[in-house]
């Protein structure tokens, strides 16, 4: 059972059906993060895949940020610990090496491993680590005050976090040059027309939005739908012999799944299928 509440730098709430939304609550810092932080999300996200009655998460910020990338000041905020302090490197080459590989890295990977759906509902700035959290998600909806972009080179630093991946998989190598060595930081309407995001709407309408989709989603058939998110990011690396044959090894599994009849009866009585009958969401704890 996964742990709901207020920790360091962000706080977990659950709603029907299934539904987690992480929120990203330090608006003063811009919703910066913390190596102490960065680790606490994968403890949650750990307990989120581990949790049969989680569907579908939600990230996103308060304030005038989503987030605008790593707090320089390091200290981490006000909020209750899911992991122990440990070191957080950075002080030789070696130990930034490390550093990223083990603290930093994993929250992106996390997300994408997950095999539930993930929405990031971006409110307001994401730089850096903020955006390479987004582009982790599988989905993002963006307010028309949103503002996207790496930036690294401005301080001679790179998107060490996989955001160069992680561009290059959702908008294509060439649009991901120009991006990142023009430095630039777009708009929400642009990062659209770029297939950065998947939706801008007003920001009274981020989260309604927001979570109208996640319901969608969390009403789905969820174990095709897990099985199919994996396939699909699978596909990216595997040759179209290779993505057949794994899909096809996932529909083993799925067509005689209790979703799959539901779904055919319901075509033939025209009437709305009642999916996940042996996967009971979370209560709300709001």
């Amino acid at each position: 059972m996964m742990r709901t509440g207020n920790f360091k730098g962000f706080e977990v709430a659950i709603h029907d059906p299934g539904i987690v939304v992480i929120t990203f609550n330090q608006p003063e810092r811009l919703n910066g993060t913390t190596q102490g932080m960065k680790r606490d999300l994968v403890e949650t996200l750990i307990q989120v895949q581990m949790d049969d009655g989680v569907r579908v998460v939600v990230f996103t910020g308060s304030g005038r940020a989503f987030c605008a990338g790593d707090d320089l000041k390091g200290g981490d905020p006000e909020g209750d610990s899911l992991t122990e302090p440990i070191f957080h490197g950075h002080h030789t080459p070696m130990g930034t090496y490390d550093g990223l590989r083990a603290l930093s890295q994993p929250l992106n990977t996390s997300i994408r491993n997950l095999d539930k759906l993930t929405i990031a509902g971006i409110n307001g700035v994401a730089i850096q680590t903020g955006l390479s959290l987004a582009l982790s998600c599988d989905l993002r909806i963006a307010s028309t005050e949103a503002r996207l972009g790496s930036a690294t080179l401005r301080f001679g630093l790179l998107p060490d976090e996989g955001g160069q991946a992680l561009l290059i998989q959702t908008i294509g190598l060439p649009k991901t040059m120009d991006f990142l060595m023009r430095k630039k930081i777009v708009g929400a309407t642009e990062a659209a027309e770029m297939d950065m995001v998947h939706e801008v709407v007003e920001p009274e309408r981020l989260m309604p939005r927001t979570m109208e989709l996640a319901k969608e989603l969390a009403e789905g058939p969820q174990v095709a739908m897990r099985m199919l998110k994996r396939s699909i990011y699978n596909a990216i690396d595997l040759s179209f012999e290779q993505a057949l044959d794994e899909i096809a090894s996932k529909t083993a599994v799925t067509d005689h799944h209790p979703d799959a009849r539901e779904g055919i009866v319901a075509f033939q009585k025209k009437t709305n299928p009642e999916f996940n009958k042996d996967m009971p969401a979370r209560e709300a704890t709001v």
